[in-house]
């Protein structure tokens, strides 16, 4: 199957499970703003299947904030999840992650980046969301989806890193991937914009 094609499939089946969730409405139950960001929302969702949404309020409360996390515990075949409390650092953030298992039993990974908001990161990856879309073309996009889709079974590397060696090496191939991230690190990708 082509490519396009199986990159379609899978961003449909991550844009059911949002709509059919919960999840964004439970977050707006303690009056928290949802951006999708990251992949599903630049149409680079590939064979990893990861949701990530960055959730703003005002102030971070951890009790809201594990409020939300029991509920989607209810809710839905969530089959793991981790807290990580990033309040008092730069970030000004609770990280959850929980991996989900769909109605045809594959397993999504669900980023929810509780943030504060007007803290330092607010807009930071949204901005490189915009950022990314704007600079697509038919051709990029094919070329990246090939590289995710030739990344190797375990082998874990940021789609960040990807679309950076892709717009600034004209890296064309997981082969020239590896050789651009030994020569050329991404050291703070969320100062990077292409």
């Amino acid at each position: 199957m082509d490519i396009l094609e199986l990159a379609k499939q899978n961003q449909q089946a991550a844009w059911k499970i949002l709509e059919n969730s919960g999840i964004i409405s439970a977050w707006q139950r303690i009056g928290a703003t949802v951006h999708l960001v990251g992949s599903l929302k630049s149409g680079l969702l590939a064979k990893n299947r990861d949701i990530d949404l960055h959730i703003y309020t005002d102030q971070l409360s951890i009790a809201e904030s594990f409020s939300v996390m029991q509920r989607l515990a209810e809710d839905l075949s969530l089959i793991e999840i981790q807290y990580k409390n990033l309040i008092d650092t730069e970030e000004e953030c609770i990280e959850w992650h929980a991996l989900y298992k769909d109605e045809d039993s594959n397993c999504w990974k669900l980023d929810m980046i509780h943030i504060r908001k007007n803290s330092k990161y607010d807009g930071v990856v949204e901005r490189a969301t915009a950022a990314i879309m704007e600079h697509l073309t038919p051709e990029i996009r094919r070329t990246i989806l090939q590289i995710k889709f030739d990344v190797p079974d375990g082998v874990m590397i940021p789609g960040i890193e990807i679309y950076h060696a892709v717009f600034e090496g004209g890296v064309c191939n997981y082969d020239e991937l590896q050789q651009w991230r030994m020569t050329n690190p991404l050291t703070n990708s969320l100062d990077w914009l292409p």
